[in-house]
């Protein structure tokens, strides 16, 4: 599936809210079971990452407004209806279509690490 079949909503949520596989996958896992709270001990055990980054990612996705922290434990809760629809049709798309969304995430890292070294002072130079 070409890039282009993604569905515009997603792409457009995935180019504002996401940055890594990792995010997507702690927000759709969270997702998964709204009726539970998470610590970050039980979300690095199901991602598999580190503690540094399991609190960055949690952390990213709270500021976002798709998480809340409460007593060190995590939530899933949408700040607005508009945030829960489209990640509700993120999570219906990428159920189908794993590889497309995580190349399209992948890409857009490159994008951005290729930037940021467009800044950076070489010895060389």
């Amino acid at each position: 599936m070409a890039r282009a079949e993604i569905p515009k909503q997603v792409r457009r949520f995935i180019a504002k809210h996401i940055d890594s596989v990792g995010e997507l996958e702690a927000l759709l896992l969270l997702r998964s079971a709204p009726e539970e709270v998470w610590d970050v001990p039980r979300i690095m055990s199901r991602l598999y990452i580190d503690e540094a980054e399991t609190t960055r990612i949690l952390d990213r996705l709270c500021r976002s407004g798709f998480l809340v922290l409460i007593d060190k434990r995590y939530e899933y809760r949408c700040r607005t209806q508009d945030l829960q629809q489209a990640v509700d049709a993120v999570a219906e798309f990428y159920a189908r279509h794993l590889i497309p969304i995580t190349n399209m995430i992948h890409a857009k890292s490159r994008r951005i690490r290729e930037f940021a070294d467009a800044f950076r002072f070489r010895k060389d130079s």
